[in-house]
């Protein structure tokens, strides 16, 4: 008799520890690479603006060096939700083979109607002139096999100049690009937009073409994704996260707010506001869905275009790979 009661003592407080862990918040481990291109570790400068946070769910915003790393964390468990260009996306499913993998939220557009398209810079006053004046030149990259890489090695394909046998291709971060240009390390680097808005930049080089011009449209520059069981377990805290970030992107784009929305990037980032607030949540820069909707379009034929430059050997329908609905319940949420 006192064995059976102590059985039903320990299923009762086994019961309750149970009972205690569902009612605990949904620790939400999500990844980015640079601020202001991912906002999630400012996301919340408001609180007011998270009304679910430290309720429904926490959020870890985990830095990275790049996308491929956070394949490799996704993977192994230790993120949730990760911040994939289209090129790293197609890579992480067919190399990978991570054919669970979701598409979920929007980060950055390209070449949007009305928005910034990051240009290839040359020397204003150098001998290049038209993309044909590429041929035996060194190009710079931030990342062999990136988007911007990619989409460089796709445009020159089509005259007819393949790198390797018509053009070098070197890598370096953005923030050595131009001394690059101007020590004459490269004849053409890749941009971002804070280069794409530097006057001191565009006073020594000028584009030669945009990703737009290269890509023959827009480009779903990053995206981010999860495990479709990922997804199943913790539906509603997502929905929950989305809302808050919803509108909490929407205080950082509202024009009535940009210069704190700024002061916040400037703070944390230490890049001096005052080359920040021309561009930053504008028009002159890149483009961010307002209710994180990707451009699903668009990434399709990103993906195309990462075949057809050899990166890619599979097809891949990105709207077999995407579940928006928990931005579009979100979105619904904040915009009622």
């Amino acid at each position: 008799m006192r064995f059976v009661m102590g059985m039903i003592v320990a299923l009762v407080l086994s019961l309750g520890a149970s009972a205690a862990r569902a009612d605990e918040p949904v620790k939400i481990k999500t990844g980015w690479i640079t601020v202001p291109t991912s906002l999630a570790p400012i996301l919340f400068v408001k609180p007011e603006l998270a009304r679910h946070y430290g309720k429904t769910y926490t959020l870890e915003a985990i830095h990275f060096a790049g996308t491929a790393p956070m394949i490799t964390a996704l993977g192994t468990g230790d993120l949730d939700i990760a911040e994939l260009a289209f090129a790293s996306f197609a890579l992480a499913i067919q190399n990978g083979r991570m054919t669970d993998l979701r598409i979920i939220a929007d980060e950055l557009q390209d070449g949007h109607p009305g928005y910034l398209s990051n240009g290839f810079l040359v020397l204003k006053d150098g001998p290049i002139k038209t993309i044909h004046d590429l041929k035996g030149k060194t190009l710079a990259t931030n990342v062999i096999g990136a988007g911007t890489d990619i989409a460089t090695r796709a445009y020159l394909r089509r005259i007819g100049l393949e790198a390797g046998r018509d053009y070098s291709v070197v890598e370096t971060d953005f923030f050595h690009m131009i001394p690059f240009l101007t020590e004459g390390k490269a004849d053409m680097v890749t941009t971002i937009p804070n280069l794409m808005n530097d006057p001191k930049a565009l006073a020594v080089a000028r584009p030669l073409f945009t990703l737009r011009d290269a890509m023959g449209g827009p480009t779903q520059i990053l995206m981010r994704v999860a495990h479709a069981g990922y997804i199943a377990k913790h539906r509603a805290a997502l929905v929950d996260y989305f809302e808050d970030e919803i509108r909490a992107l929407h205080w950082y784009l509202d024009p009535k707010n940009h210069d704190e929305a700024v002061a916040t990037v400037a703070k944390f980032t230490k890049i001096p506001a005052e080359k920040l607030e021309p561009w930053l949540f504008t028009t002159k820069d890149t483009y961010r869905d307002p209710n994180d909707l990707p451009d699903l379009a668009a990434l399709a034929r990103n993906l195309k275009t990462q075949k057809e430059a050899g990166f890619l050997k599979i097809d891949i329908d990105p709207n077999k790979y995407a579940d928006l609905s928990l931005v579009k319940e979100a979105g619904k949420r904040v915009n009622e």
